[in-house]
């Protein structure tokens, strides 16, 4: 059994990272993770250790995407941290039989200049953005090198296309990410039609987005409201507890209370009530007819699951109008998302109304439902991908270098 180091950069890929890390542990390799972005938090809980301290920052790892972005990050310290990371790393690498690569260029150019044997699942990148991959530079040439032992993509139209660019077999095996929901199928209470709201797991965005959320609810018209018509479901990460979720909503006409029956907590403005739900994701997935999103990896699970889903496009810094324009590029033709600046009013009465209508569609519309099983499986793959994966690195580690 080998000495595994997984590298990865996001706290979409520091899940994919714990959940590949946590299959190889179960094959009885000694795995360890230095998460190059935020706290590492999906390693922790699923016991896998840590190389040295780690840190939060506000903009998420996603300063890139604006110039506010990148002079918060050198503010914050964001930059030098990064650097501190790579040192280590280069300091440390000697001691691990296989680097474990779970993001995009950043931790592509690290392994490769730790001079160790690398497999790399480059959960970042896909052809589907704009039907040929540009890599950034150098990442090409350092997954072309021979320290590159193997390369896995996250879709299919990825792996022909890369295959072909590097001249080299990049395999497409399923995506980590999908195998904890498309294995709980826990569900939430049988209803008429059930409306799911993600608003991301990020904090200050998280807030952000919640407000656009309930504001685009208050615009549905009150008739859905009725006795078994429609139940809504929001879920919320746990670090937004229910004395800042009150404290956050009593300023919008919003209350927080008691579910009748003692089961939860509640937000309810005149009729309309929305279901919090904690630690139930997978359950909020399985149970919603739509989805309406403002995440990213959140996004890929619901199409993932065949379900259709709809973005509310916000301020940032990651779930802007320009990221839902490449989700929607990534994920395909059942993700949908009304025209107009984010916030305003126009915007938020056209998402109501689409949101109406894809509810409709989503129990009477066998296209859609037969376009959505289709898609579920071209764009993130069928379940088992970690297993699949994390077999084939075991291969990788037990072959002579």
């Amino acid at each position: 059994m080998g000495r595994l180091l997984l590298l990865s950069n996001g706290h979409g890929e520091d899940l994919s990272g714990s959940l590949l890390a946590k299959a190889l542990a179960n094959r009885g390799h000694t795995v360890e993770a230095l998460p190059l972005v935020g706290r590492g938090q999906p390693y922790r809980d699923a016991g896998i250790g840590l190389i040295g301290g780690t840190q939060e920052f506000s903009t998420g790892g996603l300063g890139y995407t604006s110039l506010r972005g990148r002079m918060t990050e050198l503010i914050q310290g964001q930059v030098v941290y990064l650097l501190r990371r790579l040192v280590r790393l280069l300091r440390i690498g000697h001691r691990y039989d296989l680097v474990v690569v779970v993001g995009d260029v950043i931790p592509v150019m690290a392994a490769w200049l730790c001079r160790r044997p690398v497999v790399t699942y480059l959960v970042a990148y896909s052809s589907h953005y704009e039907g040929r991959l540009r890599l950034p530079w150098p990442c090409a040439s350092c997954l072309s090198s021979r320290r590159f032992r193997a390369i896995f993509s996250r879709d299919q139209c990825t792996a022909d296309d890369l295959s072909d660019q590097l001249t080299r077999e990049v395999r497409f095996l399923g995506n980590p990410f999908m195998d904890p929901v498309l294995a709980d199928a826990g569900r939430l209470p049988a209803t008429r039609q059930r409306l799911g709201l993600l608003p991301g797991s990020r904090r200050p965005e998280l807030e952000q987005n919640l407000r656009l959320l309930l504001q685009m609810i208050e615009r549905l018209p009150t008739e859905l409201f009725g006795e078994g018509v429609l139940e809504l479901d929001l879920a919320l990460v746990a670090s937004l507890d229910d004395p800042s979720l009150h404290d956050l909503v009593q300023p919008w006409g919003w209350d927080l209370a008691e579910e009748s029956d003692g089961s939860g907590m509640l937000l309810q403005r005149g009729p309309r009530h929305i279901h919090v739900r904690r630690g139930t994701f997978a359950a909020v997935l399985h149970s919603s007819d739509l989805l309406v999103c403002m995440a990213g990896t959140a996004a890929e699970q619901a199409v993932g699951l065949a379900r259709p889903v709809l973005q509310l496009a916000g301020r940032g810094p990651q779930f802007t109008a320009g990221f839902a324009e490449a989700q929607r590029r990534l994920l395909g033709p059942t993700v949908f998302c009304a025209q107009g600046e984010p916030g305003e009013t126009a915007t938020l009465e056209a998402s109501a109304q689409l949101a109406i209508d894809l509810l409709r569609r989503s129990r009477l519309d066998p296209d859609l439902q037969r376009q959505c099983q289709q898609q579920a499986l071209q764009r993130l793959g069928p379940a088992g991908g970690g297993a699949r994966m994390a077999q084939a690195i075991s291969d990788l580690v037990q072959q002579p270098s």
